[in-house]
Order: C-alpha cells, then structure tokens, then sequence
C-alpha cells in the first residue's frame, strides 16, 4: 500500500497517508475541517541498494530449492550407480597373470 501526500488548500496543512490503491482520495483537511484537501503528485519510494550486490538466485522459493536438491541426490545416486556397476564388471572378468589382458581372452600359462 503506498503513502500519499496531502495539502490544505485554505490552511496549508500538510501531511501523509498510508492508504489502499483502490481507496478514494481524502477531501477533508484534518485540522481546520474544510473540504479543500488535495493529493499532491509524490516521487514515490525509492529503492536503495546496499552491499556487495544482489543476483536473482540470493531469493529462490522454497519450492526451487526443494526441486534443486532432489536433482542433486538424484545425480549423486546415478554416479555411485555407474561406478559399482564399472567395478562388478572389472571384478567379473579380471586381468590375466600378466596383468594386460582380460583374464578370459589370455594366452599365458602364467597362474
């Protein structure tokens, strides 16, 4: 809700009113009680930027950060899948005795 302005066009009084955007303007002068009150044409309120600086992702929802982190687990879970998937495989074939070949396409007598 914004703060207007007013001014008393017969006795000069001026103030300020915190009010709705659909409210009406006010008409009567709360110190002298004549119906000559103006709303003045204001700056409006100006945004002042302190700090090292802002970027869009310092206010992220709630419902962001919960999606962020389910995509991060999932990714986690993905690359611990793939890396006991490599060592089963390695596991399961094996390298022969002189340690250059699969175990099962070596042609060494070597134990």
């Amino acid at each position: 809700m914004p703060t207007y302005e007013y001014v008393c066009s017969e006795c000069g009084h001026e103030f300020e009113e915190f009010q709705s955007m659909s409210a009406g303007a006010l008409r009567k002068c709360p110190k002298c009680g004549k119906l000559k009150l103006e709303r003045k044409i204001g700056i409006g309120a100006g945004i002042i930027f302190k700090g090292g600086g802002f970027y869009e992702t310092d206010y992220r929802s709630e419902g962001y950060k919960k999606a962020a982190e389910a995509d991060k687990k999932a990714a986690e879970s993905k690359s611990e899948k793939k890396e006991s998937d490599s060592t089963s495989t390695t596991e399961s074939t094996g390298t022969c005795a002189c340690g250059k070949k699969p175990q099962s396409k070596c042609d060494s007598t070597q134990p």
